[in-house]
């Protein structure tokens, strides 16, 4: 008796299932059910009908090329083939392509992305800026060979000539497209020397303008500060871009109509804006006069003068009150600094020298102040008022009448 391993067993009806050409391609059409979308980029789910269930997986690899989201409960249409994962021995579904039963995959994108966005708030009408009424430049985002871009330019030539149209290329249909787009609507801000921007292209099977419908497309819109028109396919052709761009046009050179002012019209308008304009100043201007003849007549007004002329008396009153306020300080200043000029002439020397005193100065010109500094023989100096006069001590007599010499004092 040969024994296995679960391994074994396991590994074997793998290889049953990868065997089996039936398996290994086939169409089911299910309910999705406990769908995930799993951090790795790979989904799993369950599906099921009324009477059975499997599970399923698609990686990641599959998952990035399909154009909508699966939900629980949507009928899809799913290929793929059906293997055994060893590790718990349950088979299952590995899907390598799924497209919604009934409604196409590219409409349910489109309606999922539309509620998307719209829950978002970016379909919000404030959002919505003006479409400047008197452009000098126009930015056309288009495709180089399409029609839209001719028509685009004979509208705009035609309406007014004076108005600039710059057509900047891309991609508008396929891959690439979405991007294209995209970069491009930045690059036109990041210029800023347009206006408005034109965002469009021909009519076409919703494939061929499926590049208006992707998200990055729609964020640039939004993110635009430059007003933005889209002119996408025919009048009942309906894109992501329609719904968020400032201004939807139904085709091309509906956009040009709208972007690009009439040059008649334009005329016609500054005409009638200049006479409105001389009709306000002139309506302003009356009304002010009136206004002021009114007013002149007031009390409040007729009193002004009389208000100025009691006010400019007063501070003039004050004004005198202060001068003579200062004169009479530097009045009194003037007679002190007079008294003490005359205190310092009486005690000055010469002052006292004028009335008869002298100054007596020994030979160093030192002040004699008392008898007891000078000696018999010391030469002096006496100063009068009108001169001096050298002289040569011969006797010293204190004031009791002793004489004072060398010796000591005799009568």
């Amino acid at each position: 008796m040969k024994v296995y391993s679960v391994s074994q067993i396991n590994n074997y009806i793998k290889r049953l299932f990868e065997n089996d050409v039936f398996l290994q391609d086939i169409y089911i059409e299910a309910e999705i059910s406990n769908f995930k979308a799993h951090s790795s980029g790979h989904f799993y789910m369950t599906l099921k009908d009324s009477g059975a269930s499997v599970n399923a997986v698609m990686f990641r690899s599959y998952a990035e090329k399909l154009k909508f989201m699966p939900e629980d409960g949507m009928k899809v249409l799913i290929n793929g083939y059906i293997s055994l994962y060893e590790k718990t021995g349950q088979y299952q579904f590995y899907a390598l392509n799924m497209e919604p039963a009934g409604k196409g995959a590219l409409y349910i994108a489109y309606e999922q992305l539309k509620e998307r966005l719209e829950r978002s708030g970016v379909f919000d009408p404030k959002y919505k800026k003006d479409i400047p009424s008197y452009p000098k430049c126009i930015a056309v985002i288009t495709s180089p060979t399409g029609a839209a871009v001719r028509d685009i330019i004979n509208v705009s030539g035609r309406r007014n000539p004076n108005v600039k149209i710059v057509v900047i290329t891309v991609l508008v249909q396929g891959d690439d497209a979405a991007p294209s787009i995209a970069n491009a609507i930045e690059s036109v801000n990041k210029w800023g020397q347009a206006d408005t921007i034109i965002v469009g292209r021909g009519g076409g099977s919703i494939e061929d303008l499926w590049a208006f419908n992707e998200e990055m497309v729609a964020r640039a819109i939004f993110d635009s500060k430059i007003p933005i028109i889209s002119a996408v396919g025919h009048e009942t052709d309906f894109t992501i871009a329609d719904f968020i761009a400032d201004m939807r046009a139904p085709t091309p050179s509906a956009a040009a109509e709208i972007a690009v002012p009439e040059n008649e019209g334009m005329s016609l308008a500054v005409m009638n804006n200049y006479r409105r304009l001389n009709y306000l100043m002139d309506s302003i201007l009356s009304s002010s006069k009136n206004t002021l003849q009114t007013l002149s007549t007031k009390h409040c007004f007729t009193g002004f003068a009389d208000n100025i002329y009691d006010n400019e008396l007063y501070v003039s009153q004050l004004q005198n009150r202060l001068l003579n306020k200062m004169q009479s300080k530097i009045e009194l200043a003037s007679q002190n600094l007079k008294h003490r000029i005359d205190n310092l002439e009486n005690i000055s020397p010469l002052k006292i020298l004028q009335k008869g005193y002298s100054l007596t100065y020994d030979d160093s010109q030192k002040l004699i102040r008392s008898a007891k500094n000078i000696n018999v023989g010391d030469k002096i100096n006496v100063v009068f008022n009108d001169g001096n006069i050298t002289a040569t001590v011969e006797e010293v007599r204190n004031n009791n009448g002793y004489k004072e010499n060398l010796w000591g004092i005799a009568k």
